[in-house]
């Protein structure tokens, strides 16, 4: 049987509690080096006294708009481009060996181009976050486009429906669940290549603050930044959830049946 909501958000905040807990008396007696775990307690102090600076607040800001910046743009793009894609066979077909010769090269191999390209920017970052996130999106929604079915499909284009009422009463809503995934998974690797960006291009941002106060022997600060850059995650992870649930109520996945 599952957990109520309540339940698992009191247990989550048990695992949470304790977790901090441990890290508190590990570093205490001894088990880990104090200089480079600091206890718990160290840590919600630099947080604390980062809360108090004006630059953390602004480095916050950097970061969430190019975070969001760029899952913007990827997400639009992947579902334009994969709907698009999709749809037309003879695209499919096209661009499907380009697509998989491009989707796997890391993000973070892009990192010396675009530095020579657009110099330490936010533009380089964006790039970055943009070319992650993107295929996440696009490779989910091609994978629903394809998943229409067959007879629906023929029967819409026996009735001679023009393409763009094919993909809003036919593509789009085998899609869409596809695209909730995709734009779920690129919201988590647009943060990781925004923070990463910032840590190694040096975009202003909560990643070049974490360089910064490393770079200066701050090692209870570079945790509490840490634990910034995971809180935005949780909360993202959260947002995106209950977007997904809202979007995808009608959908048998979510939707569930009313207890007896």
């Amino acid at each position: 049987m599952t957990a109520p909501p309540h339940s698992r958000a009191l247990l989550g905040a048990a695992g949470l509690v304790g977790f901090g807990l441990l890290l508190e008396i590990v570093p205490r007696v001894g088990v880990l080096d104090r200089e480079y775990f600091p206890p718990s307690s160290e840590i919600v102090g630099a947080l604390a006294d980062h809360a108090d600076e004006g630059a953390f607040w602004t480095a916050f800001r950097q970061t969430l708009t190019t975070w969001l910046l760029g899952l913007l743009i990827a997400v639009v793009a992947g579902i334009v481009l994969g709907v698009v894609i999709g749809a037309v066979p003879l695209l499919r077909e096209l661009t499907a060996s380009t697509i998989e010769f491009l989707r796997p090269i890391p993000s973070v191999a892009l990192i010396p181009l675009v530095i020579v390209l657009l110099g330490t920017g936010m533009a380089s970052t964006l790039v970055l976050v943009v070319y992650a996130a993107f295929w996440q999106v696009l490779v989910q929604v091609l994978h629903g486009v394809a998943d229409v079915d067959p007879v629906a499909r023929e029967t819409a284009l026996s009735y001679r429906l023009g393409f763009v009422y094919r993909v809003r009463y036919l593509v789009w809503p085998t899609a869409l669940p596809y695209a909730v995934t995709g734009i779920r998974l690129a919201t988590s690797v647009a943060l990781i290549l925004t923070i990463t960006g910032e840590l190694i291009v040096g975009t202003p941002g909560l990643g070049k603050l974490m360089d910064t106060a490393y770079n200066s022997g701050a090692v209870p600060a570079v945790y509490a930044i840490v634990v910034v850059t995971g809180l935005i995650g949780v909360v993202a992870n959260l947002v995106t959830r209950r977007a997904e649930r809202y979007v995808l109520a009608w959908h048998p996945s979510v939707r569930g049946e009313v207890p007896v």
